[in-house]
Order: C-alpha cells, then structure tokens, then sequence
C-alpha cells in the first residue's frame, strides 16, 4: 500500500519519509517492502531483472560510498546480460521514470544523484 502523499510511502503499518520524488529521507528506512512500494506507486512491476539492479546499486554503494555511474551499469550489465540487455536504451526501458540512475536509485533506497534537481 502506498500513501497518495508525496513525502512518504506506506510500507505495512509504516509511514516512510521521502522527498516530492520519492528518494528516502533516511537511508535506513530502505528495505525490499520500500521498493515494492514505491514501484507500485511510480507504476512499475519489479521483475527478477529489476532486482538484480537493485540490489547491484546497493552493493556499489555499499563498497564504493557513491553510486555507479551508467556507463558502470551499462558495463556490468552487458557482461551479465549480453550487448543488448545491457545497453542504456534497455536499461532506460527498464526504468522508465529516469532510468537507472534517478528510479534505480530511488528503489534501491540511494540518494539522488550529484547534479539532480
């Protein structure tokens, strides 16, 4: 269940915390729920696909302390999925509402971008 409002997202009996785009206040707040959640909300169905994304910013973050640039994910993803699926065009298909680095990180629980609005 998602609020209607746009700075937080109900996740079970919880009111999560996020800014008029959807990005987490608080990064401790993230979990698989929250992403289920706000991809309910931005009106995307979370495929296997999607969460080997998900969980592939998560881990750059967790070991880099920045989030991967898309030419990183075009790389990784390529090598994982083939040229194709790889490319930024269907990684950008995948994730409709700002591609892979504004809605991937925004599910992943990450913070905007540097540069972002």
């Amino acid at each position: 269940m998602v609020n209607t409002l746009n700075d937080t997202v109900r996740v079970g009996d919880r009111l999560i915390n996020v800014d008029s785009e959807g990005y987490l206040r608080h990064l401790g707040d993230w979990s698989e729920d929250f992403a289920r959640a706000l991809a309910e909300r931005e009106g995307l169905v979370l495929t296997e696909a999607h969460w080997e994304l998900i969980r592939f910013l998560r881990a750059y973050w967790a070991e880099h302390g920045v989030q991967p640039q898309v030419r990183v994910m075009i790389r990784h993803f390529s090598e994982r999925w083939g040229a194709e699926r790889g490319s930024n065009h269907h990684l950008h298909e995948m994730f409709p509402r700002g591609g892979p680095q504004k809605q991937g990180n925004r599910l992943a629980g990450l913070l905007r971008t540097k540069g972002e609005h």
